[in-house]
């Protein structure tokens, strides 16, 4: 028999209080070649995570015990481990306040555990010991201010460089727009979320004119922009 175990250098944590939905989640990623385990009390997550170094923590919002954005503030403060939640709970402000946080990403009730599943795996490929080199199709070099993808030297304006710098140097994570606006302008303008979108656009073009029909920067409605990964 084919042993489809993924290397995740450890289990992913399931923090759901929905018995019925938690096992069915669990039971997707076991399928996966997974190693999940159960928690449904939001003051348990943080020891575990302390003791069992997971891979990855599935994170909904609506816990007893403590709150899934508490629990995630709390993780962030000692350990990168990638968070996404998953919550039924989707207003902008609450999805702006996860990414803010530090979650890496943001999935809302009802889901597909396929989808929840396919975004586990993104995230784990991108988190894996040398994912960065392995990704080198995509080059930021911030020194000599310049980008190259597939070899190519992008023709790129200051600020798309810096928006495809803010971008890659989070990869897979969804920037907000007022986040990327920080990085956007030394001067601290202030600018609309129409100027930022304006940006993604052309930066999006010269990408595409590079790798023809794939979507390199996605947008996550009502949220802002994440960079995919590049084979």
């Amino acid at each position: 028999m084919t042993d489809n175990r993924h290397d995740t250098s450890g289990p992913i944590l399931v923090v759901e209080d929905e018995p019925q939905l938690a096992r069915l989640l669990a039971d997707y990623l076991r399928d996966a070649g997974y190693d999940p385990h159960i928690l449904a009390d939001g003051r348990q997550v943080v020891p575990w995570v302390r003791t069992h170094r997971p891979a990855l923590v599935l994170l909904d919002l609506m816990l007893p015990g403590e709150d899934g954005m508490s629990v995630c503030r709390t993780i962030r403060a000692f350990s990168e481990v990638p968070i996404v939640m998953v919550t039924a709970r989707v207003e902008e402000i609450d999805r702006l306040l996860g990414l803010e946080l530090g979650a890496d990403d943001y999935v809302c009730k009802p889901y597909s555990p396929r989808e929840v599943v396919a975004r586990v795996r993104a995230i784990l490929r991108r988190a894996r010991p040398g994912a960065a080199d392995a990704g080198r199709a995509l080059v930021v070099d911030e020194d000599a201010y310049e980008a190259r993808l597939d070899g190519q030297v992008l023709s790129l304006t200051p600020v798309e460089f810096r928006l495809l710098a803010a971008l890659a140097a989070h990869p897979g994570r969804v920037l907000s727009r007022s986040q990327l606006q920080d990085y956007l302008y030394h001067d601290h303008r202030v600018v609309t979320d129409r100027t930022v979108d304006t940006h993604v656009k052309n930066l999006r073009r010269k990408l595409v004119d590079v790798r023809p029909g794939q979507e390199i920067i996605r947008s996550v409605y009502g949220v802002g922009y994440r960079l995919e990964a590049i084979d």
